[in-house]
């Protein structure tokens, strides 16, 4: 019954996607970060559906009368040249080693190819919120479903793995999951559907115990982190300090021992295994940096070149075996793809950011509170966690922080247009004024005239007075 509803809905929504190609974008963000698809059991859960509307929405996008091209700026100019970059170490100069797997090139210029094609498709401020509501609601359908598994069984569950595609590793599914966090954060605050507005708002504890529920340990500092910047923006920090005080007591009173001991292991990290292990890989990929400099030991081959690296490699590792992954993002494109492309990837992201600041100062020149400013807090946010929880997992070619920087990208176009747009908003754009004064003649001490109602009567002066 899964597969046919499943793909009768993937059927019916090609079409829609052709003549519509924000449409596609939409049911595109839903197969890859909901992964409808992985929800069938059957012949439907096999099929390339994200291929087939990804083919219908760009021919739509194509022939339609309407269409605007990508923007182009510095960051897409920098996905164009990764893309180059990494597919010349990948396919051309990584000499020596096994036959380069075609294939996970393919995906990661899939990835590219989205992001840029979001900045062609999403244009305005409706759509950008339309597309936020789909990737938030994305996550949050899995972050309730957890959490409420959570709460039935008092924490006694164990995600040992995501959906499927990019967060089928529990790691990296911790980390979309606490990503989403600000996006549900927004949406909640600014909804003014009262009902609608109390349901996203109860989503956000709910996924927060789903990530703890991950017991990924990179995916809690993540987390941990994404709440700091969130309290730090807020109007009440004290309140928000309190809230999330409160909930870390409540998440340690009631977690498995198993999580428990997980998080205090992390100020044992000499001595304890996972975090030796860690260490470890550091070593390696850095090593590699060092052999390969420019271009690396190619896309994707961390795990093959991990024996050849390994100042002491035991007898599993040399057979294959036990060979982990390099559990920093960072590291992991730096070893594998080279200095230039570990520059372009930290440049992109660190443009993102700055965008984000400089629009924050701009708006907060104009307005005390607006949509933009809420928007802003939500790209820092959602940022700022994977730029550290990259630090402890092995996410460098995530799919989701592309499509964040284009959703930037498109937002800092809207935002801009809204705050230059002296017609439509003329006393905006009065910078540090606060309006021209003018001078009123003195009433002296006689009495002010009551203004409440357009119709009373002027006052008549009482007679013998």
């Amino acid at each position: 019954m899964r597969d046919i509803l499943v793909t009768l809905i993937c059927l019916g929504a090609m079409p829609l996607s052709f003549k519509k190609p924000f449409v596609g974008l939409l049911f595109f963000s839903v197969l890859a970060y909901m992964r409808l698809q992985d929800l069938a059991w059957g012949f439907a859960r096999d099929q390339r559906w994200s291929f087939y509307i990804a083919i219908m929405t760009f021919g739509g996008y194509l022939l339609s009368k309407e269409k605007t091209p990508p923007m182009v700026n510095w960051r897409t100019m920098i996905m164009v040249l990764l893309v180059v970059v990494v597919g010349a170490g990948h396919l051309l100069l990584a000499e020596g080693r096994e036959a380069a797997d075609v294939s996970r090139f393919v995906d990661y210029v899939k990835i590219m190819g989205v992001a840029i094609f979001t900045t062609a498709i999403v244009r305005t401020r409706e759509q950008l919120r339309i597309l936020i509501w789909v990737i938030a609601m994305c996550f949050a359908f899995y972050g309730v479903k957890a959490g409420v598994a959570g709460i039935v069984k008092l924490g006694d569950v164990y995600i040992k793995r995501g959906p499927g595609g990019m967060i089928e590793d529990n790691n990296d599914f911790a980390l979309a999951l606490a990503m989403s966090i600000p996006l549900l954060l927004h949406l909640g605050t600014s909804e003014k559907r009262a009902i609608l507005s109390k349901g996203v708002m109860l989503m956000i504890p709910l996924t927060m115990i789903a990530v703890v529920l991950t017991r990924s340990r990179g995916g809690t500092v993540a987390l941990a982190f994404c709440m700091a910047i969130l309290v730090w923006r807020s109007h009440r920090r004290l309140v928000g300090m309190t809230l999330v005080g409160l909930s870390a007591i409540a998440v340690l009173a009631l977690a498995p021992k198993e999580y428990k001991e997980r998080i205090y292991s992390i100020k044992d990290y000499e001595t304890e295994g996972s975090a030796a292990s860690r260490l470890r890989a550091w070593g390696i990929a850095l090593r590699m940096v060092q052999a390969n400099p420019i271009w690396g030991v190619g896309f994707g081959r961390f795990q093959q070149n991990y024996a050849e690296y390994d100042p002491h490699p035991t007898p599993e590792i040399l057979a294959g075996e036990g060979v982990i992954v390099a559990h920093n993002s960072y590291l992991q494109i730096w070893a594998e793809c080279g200095t230039i492309a570990f520059t372009l990837y930290l440049l992109l992201i660190a443009l993102s950011v700055w965008d984000v600041w400089t629009i924050r100062k701009q708006a907060r020149r104009r307005y005390h509170s607006s949509w933009i400013l809420s928007y802003c807090t939500m790209f820092e946010a959602a940022l700022g966690t994977f730029v550290l929880g990259s630090v402890f997992l092995n996410r460098a070619h995530f799919d989701l922080i592309y499509h964040y920087v284009a959703i930037v990208m498109v937002f800092g176009h809207v935002a801009r247009q809204e705050m230059e747009n002296e017609a439509r908003y003329p006393a905006r754009n009065r910078v540090g004024r606060r309006g021209d004064l003018s001078l009123r003649p003195s009433r002296g001490f006689g009495r002010t005239p009551d203004r409440s109602s357009r119709f009373r009567t002027p006052l008549q002066p009482q007679r013998g007075s």
